[in-house]
């Protein structure tokens, strides 16, 4: 029976397997792959991913990326496509035949009738002697040197080493086409997604009375008041014309006390505050604000705009329920 520290090992094993086999099939990013990002880029019409089995699942998996990425892409199962499904498959389309033996029946059968359509196909094979190697206008070589089952007999390192191959081919032929981020804005408008690339600061910073606020002379019991009171742990600091001069944080605080202790209770915030922080303006996107965060390692910003009049605050508890952090 095996122990914790049994499953631990092999779990830690296979994750090692898998990640050596992907950087095995690095340096054989050649010109056959080159050939296939061109190909891929002057698609007229279609990816048609065909797999079986385990191949099937990680052929699907393909499919849905470059739909995602702006290349129209769909899974055609090989059973059913000598079934009917075949006519789905036009001239201006392009086949990617994934089967790491190469020799997988059902995709072997469907050869004679896509090369009566005209159509180049691609072959995802860890055998480049194989029938759909030598039937294939480009062949992509996936071979690992072994699975990461203990018997190396699933398929676990070849599916993962076609995936990421799968992921690569599809981001550099949605570069080479320049397809841009508002591509995934009509295609993936909802999730985290979505979230990402249409909701701006402005969407989600916390204005009125949920923004904390205080004047360069208040006390700082006051302005402990106030952080309380919106529970955000910051305040920013503005003069008479709303213009923002300081903020100050809990961390702050927490730094004046270790200095002075309860003596800087006496003290004015204007004494106590951050001079010149980091601010951020309304029509930054939000993930900006998720990266600025990251970067200076604080929990909030204060929002101002063009005349530096502060106009909301952005925490990343609300990024973080967005789905952006």
């Amino acid at each position: 029976m095996s122990t914790n520290d049994d499953i631990k090992k092999l779990a830690k094993r296979v994750l090692s397997l898998e990640a050596r086999a992907i950087k095995e099939v690095i340096p054989r990013v050649g010109d056959e792959f080159q050939k296939a990002v061109n190909v891929l880029s002057e698609l007229k019409g279609k990816v048609i991913v065909l797999g079986i089995g385990k191949s099937g699942i990680v052929a699907r998996k393909i499919a849905s990326t470059f739909s995602l990425t702006g290349t129209p892409a769909i899974y055609l199962h090989p059973v059913e496509s000598l079934h009917g499904d075949i006519g789905v498959v036009s001239k201006y389309d392009v086949i990617l035949a994934i089967s790491y033996s190469g020799e997988t029946d059902e995709i072997i059968k469907t050869l004679p009738l896509l090369k009566h359509f005209g159509v180049k196909i691609i072959a995802f094979t860890g055998n480049t002697k194989s029938t759909l190697a030598k039937n294939s206008d480009i062949v992509i070589n996936v071979k690992v040197s072994s699975e990461a089952c203990p018997y190396n007999i699933v398929p676990t390192s070849s599916t993962t080493v076609c995936a990421a191959v799968g992921d690569a081919l599809a981001i550099c032929v949605m570069k080479k086409r320049g397809i841009g981020k508002e591509h995934f804005i009509l295609s993936h408008p909802s999730g985290s997604i979505g979230n990402k690339l249409l909701l701006k600061v402005g969407d989600i910073m916390r204005t009125g009375a949920d923004n904390p606020i205080v004047s360069p002379e208040a006390a700082l019991p006051e302005a402990l008041l106030v952080m309380t009171r919106t529970r955000l742990g910051a305040v920013s600091v503005v003069d008479k014309q709303g213009k923002l001069v300081g903020y100050f944080t809990d961390g702050d605080l927490r730094r004046w006390l270790q200095r002075g202790g309860s003596s800087v209770l006496n003290k004015k915030i204007k004494d106590l505050m951050t001079k010149n922080p980091v601010t951020i303006t309304k029509d930054k996107m939000a993930v900006e604000a998720a990266i600025l965060l990251r970067e200076k390692n604080c929990d909030n910003l204060p929002v101002v705009d063009e005349k530096n009049c502060v106009i909301g605050i952005i925490d990343e508890r609300d990024l973080i329920a967005k789905g952006i952090m």
